[in-house]
């Protein structure tokens, strides 16, 4: 028999958020099967208490959340070599059942082209799934499990070998469509995402909005995607997609001030290494529903 995959886990923090990052780590700690390895980075600050056995990494400034990642990534050696999966969950969240982790073990041994697992986030009071945080356009049923073309950030399990392979997380996105631009990667390299509704990630719901930087840095990283995963044909018709719809949803002044900001910053600033991907993986996006032009 094949020994069962080992599972690690990867949380970020700024350490104001002690009584939340507790009780998600003690859900880690009560997954069925083998132990799960846990990885607290201080994000710029401090690691709260934490339970013995939990390793913890300072970074002495917020390098975002992509690069605070890459720095859990990298404690379970280069690309995670450490461990076969690498769950990623934000620090306010929670295991909602005991089984995630070997749902995901299950997964991932019997679908070798599997490369990401995007899990459901429901609010803990109300159950309530938001749109936004189902990774795919017919996103009406919460419920329903499928492929998808990109995943959640803060409730995903990644097979390390997509590391290994691809890269890890864009350092530079600091926040904003870096789970996209790894997602694209992967695909590009062969893998697969799936959403899957019965792994939940318990999350308080939110705006995203709350974040100041939101707007910036959502259309300064959106020119970036483009620019490093796009085919060049393709580069002014997603964007170009994405500013009608962003007039559509008709933002305040300042949001759009600053939207329009951070477009032009994305044409203004390096984007990082440019990897078109492939023509046969923009036809697989198509055909997963969601064409790489919106």
């Amino acid at each position: 028999m094949s020994r069962p995959m080992k599972v690690g886990a990867v949380i970020i923090t700024m350490g104001n958020r002690p009584d939340e990052l507790r009780a998600l780590i003690d859900s880690v700690a009560k997954q069925d099967g083998d132990p799960v390895q846990i990885v607290v980075v201080g994000n710029g600050s401090p690691v709260p208490d934490v339970p013995d056995g939990v390793r913890t990494v300072e970074v002495p400034e917020n390098l975002g959340i992509p690069g605070g990642r890459n720095v859990g990534i990298e404690a379970f050696g280069p690309g995670g070599q450490d461990v076969d999966i690498l769950l990623f969950l934000d620090d306010d969240g929670l295991l909602a059942r005991t089984d995630t982790a070997e749902l995901c073990r299950e997964a991932f041994a019997a679908d070798p082209e599997l490369g990401i697992v995007s899990f459901r986030i429901a609010d803990p009071d109300t159950g309530v799934t938001q749109r936004r945080h189902v990774p795919r356009l017919r996103a009406a049923d919460p419920m329903r499990s499928s492929r998808v073309t990109t995943f959640l950030g803060g409730a995903n399990a990644v097979r390390t070998r997509v590391f290994q392979e691809v890269g890890g997380l864009p350092d530079a996105f600091f926040y904003a469509h870096e789970e996209t631009d790894l997602a694209w990667r992967a695909l590009d390299a062969g893998w697969m995402i799936d959403y899957r509704s019965d792994m939940v990630l318990y999350h308080p719901t939110t705006a995203p909005s709350r974040h100041a930087v939101y707007h910036r840095m959502v259309a300064r990283n959106r020119v970036w995607l483009a620019r490093r995963n796009l085919p060049a044909p393709l580069v002014p018709v997603y964007l170009g997609v994405w500013l009608l719809l962003t007039l559509a949803r008709r933002p305040s002044r300042p949001a759009l001030k600053a939207w329009f900001g951070g477009f032009r910053e994305g044409w203004a600033t390096p984007c990082g290494p440019r990897r078109p991907m492939k023509w046969r993986t923009v036809w697989r996006l198509t055909r997963l529903g969601r064409p790489p032009v919106i």
